[in-house]
Parts: structure tokens; C-alpha cells; sequence
């Protein structure tokens, strides 16, 4: 999602132009050698542009030099597929919640959302959490299809959504309340837990194949 880290294609640009310029200038070529040249350079870093934005959209940069991927406070996530028809139950142990990982590979749990039971995914790739459309009309939740929205983009492309909040998001002994959520019918009939609230817990990771929810 969104546009390439424009410091790096300033240094691009910059560079290029003190290339060519000091190999024009150190070779002192005749007007039709000067012309040739100038095309080679500029074939030689169209094509290096070209394979610096293909690793972009790849995700095989890192740090400054990588895609952003992120706009209005969304984020890619893992692939909008099917929910399995079951998933391993988790178990609270003490105020921590114990989720075994799916046949998917991915962490599922039952929870509720204002009360009305809901399967999730979690994942930590998303930065807010999303609803389907069904979800959050059967939770209640307000907002408007037809206001304009945020445009995300998804592992599975971008998407439309709208913006709306939670009451109370539970999940075994972990619940938040007044939650941001995002509500969109292209997320099908899936449901994430984003950043937004497992940043408010005390403690998430995996450990042997289970995710570790501490509130």
C-alpha cells in the first residue's frame, strides 16, 4: 500500500545524475559519443529502477529502503481465506490465554463482539482490527456504507472499509473495550485481531506451537 520511501528515489535521481555527469565530463567524448553514452546510462538506470521497485513491491527490501505498505492506519495482514470450520479450543491458564495453532498454520479463537459470539484470526501483521460485514451488523456496530472510508490494502489487494467501534471485544479472560475497528465486505466472512489490541495487552508471542495472550 502506498507509495515508495521518496528520500530513496531522490537518491536515485541524484545519483544517476553524478554518474553520468562525471563519466560525460572525465571521458570528453565527441557530441555523438556524448549522445550514446547518455542513452546507456540512462538504459542502464531505468533498468536498476525498475528491479529496485520489483523488490519493493516484493517486500525483499527492509528498513527505509522497503515499501511502506501501510496507509490510514491499516496494514497488510495474512491472506483473507476461508475460516476452517473448526479450531483448536484455547484454554485459560490463569489470566493468560493459550491458543494452539490451526491446521491452517494460522492462530484462531472463538470470542464476542457486544456479546455476540464471532471466530477470529489474529494476527499481528494487521494494524487495526477488521470485521466482516455480517459480524458487525450482527454486533450491532454503526456505520455507514455509503460515507466515505479508508482505503486498505490487504494481502489479498486493496480494499474499501469503514471506520467504526467496539463496545467490548472478548476473547476467554481478555476482553477491550471502546476498540477501533475497520468493516468491510471484502474481508468475506473473516474477522481480525490487529495491533491496535494486542498492543494493549500486557504481554502476545508463541511459544511450542501456542500463542500466549497475558491482559
Amino acid at each position: 500500500m502506498g507509495q515508495g520511501d521518496p528520500t530513496a528515489s531522490t537518491l536515485w535521481y541524484v545519483l544517476a545524475i553524478v554518474l553520468v555527469g562525471s563519466s560525460l565530463i572525465g571521458r570528453r567524448l565527441a557530441w555523438g559519443g556524448l549522445v550514446r553514452m547518455l542513452l546507456l546510462w540512462v538504459a542502464i538506470f531505468a533498468g536498476l529502477l525498475g528491479l529496485f521497485t520489483y523488490a519493493q513491491k516484493q517486500g525483499w527490501l527492509t528498513g527505509r529502503w522497503a515499501e511502506q505498505g501501510r496507509e490510514q492506519g491499516t496494514g497488510k495482514g495474512a491472506p483473507m481465506e476461508d475460516a476452517p470450520s473448526a479450531v483448536p479450543r484455547a484454554s485459560a491458564q490463569g489470566q493468560a490465554l493459550h491458543i494452539l495453532v490451526a491446521p491452517d498454520g494460522h492462530y484462531w479463537v472463538e470470542g464476542t463482539i457486544n456479546g455476540t459470539p464471532a471466530r477470529f484470526l489474529i494476527d499481528s501483521g494487521a494494524t487495526v482490527t477488521a470485521l466482516s460485514e455480517q459480524t458487525a451488523r450482527a454486533a450491532g456496530l454503526n456505520y455507514d456504507p455509503g460515507e466515505p472510508g479508508v482505503v486498505m490494502t490487504t494481502a489479498n489487494g486493496r480494499v474499501d472499509a469503514r471506520r467504526s467501534t467496539v463496545a467490548t471485544l472478548s476473547i476467554g479472560p481478555i476482553a477491550a473495550s471502546d476498540l477501533p475497528v475497520v468493516v468491510s465486505p471484502a474481508f468475506g466472512e473473516i474477522n481480525v485481531i490487529g495491533m491496535n489490541m494486542l498492543s494493549r495487552l500486557k504481554s502476545w508471542g508463541v511459544q511450542n506451537s501456542e500463542m500466549i495472550l497475558t491482559p
